[in-house]
């Protein structure tokens, strides 16, 4: 095969692998990322803004000035509303973001693509990481972030996956398991349980002696993303604490992981350069990489019992939370990521069963689901009809009494769609 073939079968899976995600990242080990890149940046049906990352794009302040430039070049009037927010310290990344987005949405009216090239030039700080994470919340719908560099970026990539915001291809591959490099199946030396209380098992046995919960979450912290820095842990574990006290505490807290995990036989936790990660030497299996893989099997799907099969794979794993039990911030939003993923399975395998019209099982499913998330109104509304499709109109008011009620005393409003689906249903 031709190189002018390879390159059109990898611009082809990058059009369909891409179609529905916020955030795409051509792998590193992807061997024509440059290749795909020219086609990409050459395609004058294609609307891509482009900016190469330097060394100096450390923090939010360095990024967004050379970006804006950039762009400037290509719409002169972009980072108007920027501008009016500046850069002034401490930054408030909320009021930076809604500017963004505003700039953003004022970019074009059709489709379009931020290019972040050379992603690995640059030794981000924790809060433009932080700006770039939440940037996918507040880009436009139409827009797609593409990231392209020699490392993997230090993005929670299992939980933008399960919410559908995220995929890695690598060439003409999506990849749909071992998305940090170190999951194992076989001859493992630790299997990490995050749904439900958080179990960590040696090939001796369940580990337990944690002097305390932080060790044990330390490890589960670290799973979650390929690398992260000191700070971005102390500032997930100890926000009250100064810098040295933070960091002392950390040094505690990670002799006490590598003690209570000493039968393996290596540190669990190591330096590489500015970063920490686990243990690349380690074999782990870890259980939010496998309800990942479900997941994405379920999209993928050519065939309602593959998808079947690979949504009640999701379901059966998902029957207790993420880290149950624990309220700390960053596992409160790890849990409705892959809460999120839960749902999506849900309501696939409820989608199936009313094409089997089985669609009593079907409503038991998206009850389920919307249990899951009571402010998730489309799942309201899809509930709704099918109690109209059974001849269950009062079940459906009482429905939509009770939505109405419980959405009240969280301060949220009802949603025209939802007000207007009512009317139908209660006027037919």
């Amino acid at each position: 095969m031709g190189l002018a073939q390879i390159v059109e079968g990898v611009t082809q899976a990058f059009d369909r692998y891409s179609a529905n995600a916020r955030v795409v990242l051509l792998h590193a080990s992807s061997r024509y990322r440059s290749v795909l890149l020219s086609r990409l940046l050459s395609d004058a049906s294609r609307t891509i803004f482009y900016y190469a990352l330097g060394s100096e794009d450390t923090d939010i302040r360095s990024f967004l000035s050379g970006f804006v430039h950039e762009v400037a070049e290509q719409v002169p009037s972009f980072g108007a509303n920027l501008s009016h927010v500046g850069f002034e310290e401490p930054v408030n990344l909320d009021a930076l973001l809604e500017a963004l987005a505003e700039d953003l949405e004022l970019l074009t009216d059709g489709p379009f693509m931020i290019l972040l090239d050379e992603f690995d030039r640059a030794d981000i700080s924790d809060e433009l990481q932080r700006l770039l994470e939440r940037l996918v919340d507040y880009m436009p719908a139409r827009c797609k972030l593409v990231l392209n560099g020699r490392n993997l970026p230090r993005f929670p990539w299992l939980a933008l996956i399960a919410r559908g915001k995220a995929v890695m291809l690598r060439d003409a591959e999506l990849i749909t398991s071992n998305f940090y490099g170190m999951q194992a199946d076989q001859d493992v030396d630790l299997r990490v349980k995050g749904l439900g209380p958080g179990i960590v098992i040696t090939k001796a046995d369940e580990v337990g002696g944690w002097e305390g919960h932080l060790p044990r979450l330390l490890l589960f912290f670290a799973l979650e993303r390929p690398f992260v820095t000191r700070s971005e842990i102390c500032e997930a574990f100890w926000p009250d604490l100064n810098s040295d006290q933070a960091v002392n505490v950390f040094h505690v807290t990670k002799r006490r992981l590598h003690k209570a995990l000493e039968s393996v036989g290596m540190d669990i936790l190591v330096h590489d350069g500015t970063y920490y990660r686990v243990n690349p030497k380690l074999r782990v299996n870890y259980d939010m990489v496998d309800f990942v893989s479900a997941l994405i099997h379920g999209r993928l799907a050519e065939t309602a019992q593959a998808r079947l099969q690979a949504y009640q794979r999701v379901i059966e794993m998902h029957q207790r939370p993420y880290l149950q039990g624990h309220t700390e911030r960053w596992i409160v939003e790890r849990r409705r990521d892959y809460q999120a993923g839960y749902i999506e399975a849900l309501c696939g395998v409820a989608e199936i069963r009313l094409r089997e019209d089985r669609h009593e099982h079907a409503l038991t499913l998206l009850q389920r689901a919307v249990q899951e998330d009571p402010a998730r109104q489309d799942l309201h509304r899809r509930i709704m009809s099918l109690y109209a499709e059974l001849g269950r109109r009062s079940e459906a008011a009482s429905h939509y009494n009770i939505m109405r009620d419980t959405l009240s005393k969280s301060g949220i409003e009802i949603e025209p769609e939802t007000e207007q689906l009512f009317a139908q249903l209660m006027n037919a």
